[in-house]
This record gives C-alpha cells, structure tokens and sequence, in this order.
C-alpha cells in the first residue's frame, strides 16, 4: 500500500496514484484484463487475460509518497517512511503491520473469488533485533484475514537465508538465516525458531510472542 503524504494536495495523490499504478497495478492488470498499462502507455497482452489461478501478493511495508519537483527521475515522486516509523538496519523497510490487512482487503475486493498467497514478506536485520516483532505483527494481521473469511492460503517469509540483493548486494539481511559471505557457513537467527514454531502450530500463539517478542504482546494480546 502507498499513502499520500498530504490527502488534501492534489499533487500528493496525483503522485500516489502514479507510484502505486505503476509498482503494484501493472501486472495483476495484464493478467486480469490482457492490458498493461504503464505511465508510459498501455501495452495488449490478450492472450494473458483471465490465465491467473491465484493472486501472488508482496508485502513488505506501507509506503508514503509525496510531490517533489527535483525527482524527475521518479515521476516527481518522493516515497519515504514518516518520522518515529519502526525502521530496519538502512531504513531501507519499516514495520508497517497494518498494511498487511489493508493489502488483503484491496485485493479481496480487487479481485473476488482468487486464492491469496503472500508471496513475499520480511525485513532487513542483521542482528535480528526487529525481525521477530516484524513476524509476529504480520502474521497476527493475516490471521484477521483469515477470520474474515478470505482466502488466503499460503505465506512465504523472505527469506529463509541472507541472499544477494541486486544493485544492494549483500550489504542487506533478509534471512531467518545467517549466511558468512566468505566461507558460506549458515548460522540460525532466534526468528527462524519463531517460524518454525508458527509452521509447526498452523498459528500464532500468546505464548510465542511472550518469548520471542514481548515488546508486542500488548498490541497482539490486549487484555
């Protein structure tokens, strides 16, 4: 999900909904209605309509996108994270929870009757101090899902070891493991026993979040 920095500055929404057509409309667009449609114009895909036999959805954080007239470069938009967000090793993710369920919702509505699979979902940190909170939050949020009736029926966490992250190389730690670059060694990180936890229970419980992240067991568990 993206947010306008200013709701009431047209320039503010323009630019969301520019950024938020572009990076997340583009494809499930195509291979619902055979047509992609870019900034830049729109593309006829027809033999792509209809082909989809579930929507694969990535969620990583809830973005904030406002009007700046000296990035030419991005569509004059600028995305940023608000001060005081929850942020990862580089500011690179925030833990937006919430978004979580608001990406679900949209893309119940959005696309009625396709299964739901969260394709991708997890934050940068090396030393795994924000991961486990990150986990806990976002799975809590599927399971509102889930207690909608919606059909989600999978979810992938990125990712199981540190990986090579394109133009940022390994200067970012996605990992439930942590890989030594030089030697390949893999060493386990205390999130990667959480999720084992939450396969092995098809759940979250009070009792997991006391031990791995009590810092969010009021906003989990209230009461």
């Amino acid at each position: 999900p993206m947010l306008a920095a200013r709701p009431g500055f047209p320039l503010d929404r323009l630019e969301r909904n520019i950024h938020f057509n572009a990076i997340n409309m583009a494809f499930p667009t195509a291979i619902s209605t055979g047509i992609m449609c870019t900034p830049l114009g729109k593309v006829r895909i027809p033999e792509a309509k209809g082909t989809q036999d579930y929507l694969g959805l990535n969620y990583y954080s809830v973005d904030t996108v406002t009007f700046d007239l000296h990035k030419p470069g991005e569509l004059f938009g600028r995305r940023f994270y608000p001060q005081g967000s929850d942020l990862s090793d580089t500011g690179f993710n925030a833990n937006t929870p919430e978004g979580m369920f608001t990406m679900l919702k949209w893309a119940v509505e959005s696309y009625p009757g396709l299964p739901l699979i969260v394709t991708e979902n997890g934050i940068e940190c090396a030393d795994d101090h924000i991961r486990p909170r990150y986990l806990a939050q976002h799975v809590h949020q599927i399971w509102r899902a889930v207690n909608f009736n919606w059909p989600v029926k999978g979810y992938f966490h990125w990712s199981l070891v540190d990986n090579f992250e394109w133009e940022r190389g390994w200067s970012q730690r996605f990992g439930l493991w942590e890989l030594d670059v030089e030697t390949q060694a893999r060493r386990k990180r205390p999130s990667a026993e959480l999720y084992a936890e939450i396969c092995r229970e098809n759940g979250l419980s009070s009792e997991m979040v006391q031990r791995y992240c009590p810092e969010v067991f009021e906003r989990l568990f209230p009461g």
